[in-house]
């Protein structure tokens, strides 16, 4: 791509960690309420393949309501995340954070397997104090959880920009600060079983 550097080597990026606590359980309150918080710590840089010294972490606010007892589940999650990198060599440091909220809606077509689709609308900001909007994005797309044991889930999701606005640009996609395409593939392990596996909803 005109302005990068070639770079062909393999390397590992980084590693997060994901903690979750559930303040409401749906079962016994009106809607459940969790708030998750991952953190994460890269050292190449998505884009680029540069050498970076990269953290970040990610805040969310999720609810989630059963529709149809046993069959229908929707969740809306509220997302902050700041992220600072420092490219090695040159010192060069930048702080950005995205905030933004997420839908999704799940049916549970058989025990244990559950299908359905999101929509995830993000803005990207210059500071982690959400300073300077850079762009927008709206991102919709298919997503599957599967309960692999009382203690282990799955979950696959895959999206697209549907719709996106950079800063000083009349482009109808932000291909600057997010991606065309996001997919990601999860496996979950609880310390303890779930009463009731395959409900749990994060949209993301």
């Amino acid at each position: 791509m005109p302005g990068l550097d070639d770079q062909r080597r393999l390397s590992w990026q980084g590693g997060s960690v994901d903690l979750r606590y559930r303040f409401l359980d749906r079962e016994t309150a009106l809607f459940g309420l969790t708030f998750a918080t991952e953190a994460h710590a890269h050292r190449v840089d998505e884009t680029t393949a540069d050498r970076v010294r990269s953290f970040g972490t990610e805040f969310r606010l999720a609810f989630d309501r059963e529709l149809v007892p046993n069959r229908v589940i929707a969740a809306f999650n509220l997302i902050y995340e700041p992220e600072w990198t420092r490219f090695v060599g040159s010192g060069v440091m930048e702080r950005e954070s995205t905030a933004g909220a997420a839908l999704g809606l799940m049916a549970q077509l058989r025990p244990g397997f559950l299908l359905g689709g999101e929509a995830r609308y993000l803005r990207k900001y210059e500071g982690i104090g959400l300073e300077e909007l850079a762009g927008q994005a709206l991102f919709v797309g298919p997503t599957a959880y599967f309960q692999l044991s009382k203690r282990s889930r799955l979950t696959a999701s895959w999206s697209v920009q549907a719709w996106g606005v950079r800063r000083e640009s009349t482009a109808s996609l932000d291909l600057v600060n997010f991606e065309r395409q996001q997919a990601r593939l999860v496996f979950g392990v609880n310390f303890r079983a779930a009463a009731r596996p395959g409900f749990r909803l994060f949209t993301g």
